[in-house]
């Protein structure tokens, strides 16, 4: 298993120290891993559709780790079609605190995600097959502090399914492209019946290409 090089270690640390959040030796070892295992994976698989490792840390592990500095250090975190692992096992790597469920219904990318998460010795992460539409019984019933998913469906249909299981005061990351106010004009009746706000919104642009949206919503609640 190689070591992530120097170029890989500053972009990972770099951009988390942008936002007041930093790295470990041992947390970025653990990305390398996860960077490793992928690209072995994606020769037999196709997990991501991106054939080099550089074009999977700019398009997808630093798109990932966007939401870290805003997400708490404990808690329950939902990732809803986990597919690769993106965003939940870059997330739960900077946040080792969190109790993590990954739910996915494809029985390939769900021995990925195993092996990445015994390789990664990565603890208080739980892989669960199924579907969001359709698992309920296999959910927390208390609900999550975090709900995340990466390109899963329309941010209306994201919402639908993800709120439902947001604690008071919980957060639903979203990760967006340009049309962040078309997306939001469509998904006001979702936020309504939810009793969500907007908590943060992001817009940034990686390697220079289009423009994209990382947009937390945040159900009321205990004060909020």
């Amino acid at each position: 298993m190689s070591k992530p090089n120097k170029r890989e270690v500053e972009k990972f640390r770099s951009l988390l120290n942008r936002f007041g959040t930093g790295l470990s030796w041992d947390q970025t070892h653990k990305l390398g891993i996860f960077l490793d295992e992928l690209e072995e994976w994606n020769k037999k698989l196709n997990l991501t559709g991106l054939s080099s490792r550089q074009s999977i840390i700019n398009e997808l592990l630093i798109d990932s780790m966007m939401p870290a500095p805003f997400i708490p250090d404990k808690g329950n975190l939902l990732d809803i079609g986990s597919g690769a692992g993106f965003p939940a096992i870059p997330i739960k790597i900077c946040k080792p605190g969190l109790q993590c469920q990954l739910m996915e219904p494809n029985s390939k990318k769900i021995s990925f995600l195993k092996q990445v998460i015994r390789l990664a010795d990565l603890e208080k992460v739980a892989v669960i097959k199924g579907r969001i539409e359709e698992g309920k019984g296999l959910l927390h019933p208390e609900g999550y502090d975090v709900v995340t998913s990466r390109g899963l469906a329309p941010l209306p249909q994201f919402l639908t399914w993800g709120a439902p299981h947001l604690t008071p005061g919980g957060l639903i990351v979203a990760f967006l492209g340009s049309q962040i106010e078309e997306a939001m004009k469509k998904s006001v009746d979702v936020i309504r019946k939810h009793n969500l706000f907007l908590f943060k919104s992001i817009a940034y642009s990686l390697s220079g290409k289009s423009e994209r949206n990382l947009m937390i919503l945040k159900r009321r609640g205990n004060n909020t």
